[in-house]
């Protein structure tokens, strides 16, 4: 009796087992697979899963592709294993029935191998912490297919961190026509220390039968090209794997057009990479026609029309700001704050006081008068004019009776210096000069003569006489002593042939003749000069 109910426990706790093994197996998780339902057994664990072929162990089903992606967390790599039990139909190169697998999150990511026939693939291990395998099968000949496992393991390059501590909830709700996603709302909300590695989501919901646009108004990666340190990514319907749209990890992100009303803004930056940022305008839309209080962008988008003419871009073409009229700009004083005024204005009673004692204390002060006199006047700041060097005019001045002794002596210089030329083209031959005699030393001896007697008159020179440039002589009137100043005499050929004797016997008239003569010569002289 004792033994049957031993038995019989033993049995119930074998099947209780069976039953809790088969329910664990059971838990499915069909993200990271597509498409859903019709790829075989997808399991996802903590720590690894386990994904099939369509209808494994048996054969798989003609004309199907399945898509599988493996994501682990930051910093972890990826272990894959494929089962003996594996058989897929040979063809050279694998052309037909086949499975790919690529080292990244898309298919462009690249690749590892392409693997078919009966022999299992060998061990797989990735680079990153995404993995893609697509399965393959044509219209002919199936097979029984593949079952594979995979498990997480740590990243070599980041072995030296040890053991990873937990990283922060951080989530964040966004809803609305348009909105404003920004990394720095992660430090605004507490979300995350700066010292922390931060892997956060921005779940952007729109409304029913919308679709949501995602244009970058700033981005920067700290570490730029380190993908596993830093990154951006963009996701359309879900946060899951499949569902992955972009992913910007180096020095430029374009915008992102998505196809569902939920789309998923992922940032992960690492406790070095923290100074990462980016700044995104989401603008939710509606394919045309458009309806209602929408705005038609021409291109296909139907925007809410209160966001034309907001001053911000939200079309994927600035049609929603075209044609609008400039906002007027805030002037200074509308941006002056309490703070500002009050500086302002004690500044201002500051300078109005020092302005008001500087002008009670000008008006109190005595003023002094000053007055500048040059009490002498030095001529010699003034220049002489001089005449120019080629020209003697005759002129007439009075003398004191002092200067009669300086006025003999100049004379006699005159006299010294009478047989030279002022100019050599108005000089004549030396044997026209002896034909006709010296005019020159005659207007002198009289000259001279005039001076030896003050009484007498000196007798005039012919000044019109072609021949000659008349010379200086002094004559003293009986009115006062005035000198006159005949210019000197130069000679020419032709003025020798010109030569009247008759003009010698002028000197011999009378006073009265001879006086009008001297005048008539010497204007003459000066007039032939000028």
């Amino acid at each position: 009796m004792y033994g049957l109910k031993l038995l019989i426990v033993s049995v119930s706790l074998i099947k209780l087992g069976f039953t809790g093994k088969t329910k664990r197996a059971a838990v499915k998780n069909n993200s990271g697979v597509t498409p859903k339902g019709l790829c075989g057994t997808w399991v996802k664990e903590p720590d690894g899963g386990q994904f099939t072929s369509p209808n494994f162990p048996g054969r798989y089903p003609a004309d199907r592709e399945c898509i599988y992606i493996i994501e682990a967390s930051p910093r972890q790599c990826i272990n894959l294993f494929f089962d003996n039990n594996y058989s897929i139909e040979p063809s050279w190169e694998c052309k037909f029935d086949h499975i790919e697998i690529r080292d990244g999150p898309f298919s462009f990511s690249p690749i590892i191998g392409r693997y078919c026939g009966q022999e299992s693939p060998t061990f797989v291990i990735s680079t990153g912490r995404y993995l893609w395998i697509k399965f393959v099968a044509d219209s002919e000949l199936e097979s029984t297919g593949f079952s594979a496992t995979y498990n997480f393991t740590q990243d070599p390059d980041f072995k030296e961190l040890g053991t990873l501590p937990p990283l922060p909830n951080c989530d964040f709700e966004m809803g609305g026509p348009e909105g404003i996603i920004e990394s720095i709302q992660i430090s605004k909300e507490s979300k995350a220390v700066d010292t922390q590695a931060v892997d956060c989501r921005w779940f952007i919901r729109a409304p029913p039968n919308s679709k949501i646009f995602l244009r970058f108004l700033e981005y920067e990666m700290h570490n730029s090209n380190e993908c596993k340190r830093n990154f951006v990514a963009v996701y359309d319907g879900s946060s899951s794997v499949e569902h992955l749209k972009n992913k910007f990890c180096s020095t430029v992100a374009i915008d992102v057009m998505l196809t569902t009303d939920v789309g998923v803004v992922r940032l992960w930056a690492d406790e070095k990479s923290r100074k990462s940022r980016f700044r995104i305008l989401f603008t939710t839309f509606q394919e045309p026609p458009c309806e209602g209080d929408t705005f038609f962008c021409h291109s296909n988008m139907c925007i809410n029309t209160t966001l034309v003419c907001n001053g911000i871009q939200n079309c994927v073409y600035p049609w929603d700001e075209n044609g609008c009229k400039e906002k007027k700009k805030t002037s200074v004083l509308e941006e002056l704050d309490h703070v500002n005024v009050a500086i302002i204005a004690m500044t201002c009673g500051v300078v109005l006081i020092l302005l008001i004692a500087s002008g009670i204390l000008q008006m109190k002060q005595p003023r002094k008068k000053y007055i500048v006199r040059r009490d002498d006047f030095d001529p010699n700041l003034f220049h002489e004019a001089f005449e120019p060097p080629h020209y003697e005019l005759c002129t007439l001045r009075r003398d004191n009776s002092a200067d009669m002794d300086d006025l003999a002596q100049d004379f006699q210089k005159l006299r010294r210096s009478s047989s030279k030329c002022i100019r050599d083209h108005h000089c004549g031959s030396h044997a026209s000069s002896s034909a006709h005699g010296s005019r020159t030393d005659l207007n002198l001896r009289e000259a001279a003569a005039a001076l030896s007697d003050p009484q007498a008159v000196s007798p005039h020179l012919p000044s019109h006489h072609p021949m000659h440039h008349p010379a200086t002589a002094t004559v003293t009137t009986p009115g006062g002593r005035r000198s006159v100043q005949v210019m000197k005499h130069s000679y020419s050929h032709n003025g020798g042939e010109d030569y009247d004797p008759e003009d010698e016997d002028e000197l011999d008239e009378g006073p009265s003749h001879g006086r009008a003569r001297l005048e008539r010569s010497v204007h003459r002289s000066v007039s032939n000069d000028f």
